[in-house]
């Protein structure tokens, strides 16, 4: 191993996607599939990961049947061909790049993502998890760290319960609603003062909201539910396919920037050989 400690890397796969959707360079009708790539090199490069996992959406069962409106308010379309594009990628992944895939039909992502970190966290494991969701804020440890792709920079936990803030002032994002009159002031003045929190939650109605959105906003524990087993792994390629690579880019999708130089090339593809002769020989 090139290194004592290991590291491990967990992309939020979902979170990476609409970034390439909406972020970067206009390739016409690959936009999605070139941003994506040429965004995920920087990231196996800064962070030099010995595992890789990419984790994907999953139906978020148990949220919905608490929460039927659960993300009900968000409007999707497909104008610009990303479904397609999404599809693409992932075949990609599966056939050239050495990242384990993972998804649970029955997860959202975070939950899968937080559920890798918490197997990995050994004591001697660094784990990095790459998302601009502030929900993983819940997650971060002297071990677990959260990097936010925007930002480029890692994101800071809280001295307050996180869960607890966020059930009180609810997440529009999700479409869960807070309590009316707890904006992020308030939310944390009670989370630091349980005094005030459990006088708060003396009515029957705040307390059962509050334990509904603290089961909507907390990361479910795969163990506890048993279905652990239903969750997949994709594995990567066990050998390197550069070559075919470049023509995919080159003569499918015209991404020329990429393959311009021999020496942008192998810039490009040498970051990931490090991750295939780790994974090959660990």
């Amino acid at each position: 191993m090139h290194n004592q400690t290991k590291k491990v890397l967990i992309l939020d796969g979902y979170n990476l996607l609409y970034r390439a959707r909406y972020s970067g360079m206009n390739k016409g009708d690959y936009s999605t599939i070139f941003n994506f790539f040429r965004s995920l090199r920087p990231l196996i490069e800064k962070f030099d990961p010995d595992t890789s996992y990419f984790v994907l959406e999953g139906r978020p069962k148990k949220r919905l049947e608490i929460l039927s409106d659960y993300k009900g308010q968000r409007e999707y379309h497909n104008k610009d061909n990303f479904s397609e594009q999404r599809r693409e990628i992932i075949e990609l992944l599966i056939e050239f790049f050495p990242i384990q895939l993972v998804r649970h039909p029955d997860y959202e992502c975070d939950d899968v993502a937080a559920h890798l970190a918490k197997e990995h966290d050994d004591g001697n494991t660094e784990i990095t998890i790459v998302s601009s969701d502030t929900d993983f804020i819940q997650i971060i440890s002297e071990t677990v760290k959260v990097y936010n792709p925007v930002r480029k920079d890692y994101v800071q936990g809280t001295e307050y319960d996180y869960v607890k803030w966020k059930a009180l002032k609810g997440d529009a994002s999700d479409n869960i609603p807070g309590f009316a009159g707890i904006g992020d002031k308030r939310a944390k003045s009670l989370v630091e003062n349980q005094d005030k929190l459990d006088q708060f939650l003396l009515t029957e109605d705040n307390k059962e909201k509050f334990e509904k959105n603290l089961t909507l906003i907390g990361f479910h524990d795969l163990h506890e539910d048993n279905t652990v087993e239903d969750m997949y792994f994709i594995q990567g390629p066990v050998k390197k396919q550069w070559e075919f690579l470049k023509q995919e880019f080159e003569n499918r999708y015209n991404f020329k920037s990429m393959v311009k130089t021999e020496k942008s090339w192998n810039n490009y593809i040498n970051t990931f050989d490090k991750l295939f002769e780790r994974l090959l020989c660990p």
